[in-house]
């Protein structure tokens, strides 16, 4: 009977390295994952109140809108009126202390360059504030 030579073979080996990695990267998944989840912020927001009923007509706008134009050779009109900008500041200054929730639009004209338009616009909201705002008319 003849048996087998026995040769020097060596035993496999398993390579962690690979194995490692794997782990690592899992690893690292799951740390960014937790602490992005742990960083959550709260975001203050007002939400609109009731509405109301639809038996109940709206309320009437009770003011004329203030509304400031500017066409393309930079004349200002309020209201479809033509006025100085001495006259419109005083009148802007008396609608605004008249009710606390009036507001003031500025519709320039497209053709006009950004920079006169905001101009302007800095100029209305030195005197009143965050009450003036920008229309666009489309």
């Amino acid at each position: 009977m003849r048996f087998r030579q026995q040769s020097d073979v060596k035993s496999p080996q398993v390579d962690l390295i690979p194995m490692l990695t794997v782990m690592m990267g899992v690893l690292a998944f799951f740390v960014v994952v937790t602490m992005t989840l742990g960083n959550e912020q709260l975001v203050e927001m007002k939400l609109p109140g009731a509405q109301p009923e639809a038996d109940q007509p709206p309320p009437p706008i009770t003011t004329q809108p203030f509304i400031i134009e500017l066409d393309a050779n930079g004349q200002v009109r309020l209201n479809n009126q033509p006025i100085d900008q001495e006259a419109l500041k005083g009148q802007l200054e008396a609608y605004l202390a008249r009710k606390s929730d009036n507001i003031a639009y500025l519709l320039p004209n497209q053709e006009l360059p950004y920079e006169e338009v905001m101009q302007f616009l800095g100029e209305m909201r030195a005197i009143g504030g965050d009450r003036v705002s920008l229309a666009i008319e489309e």
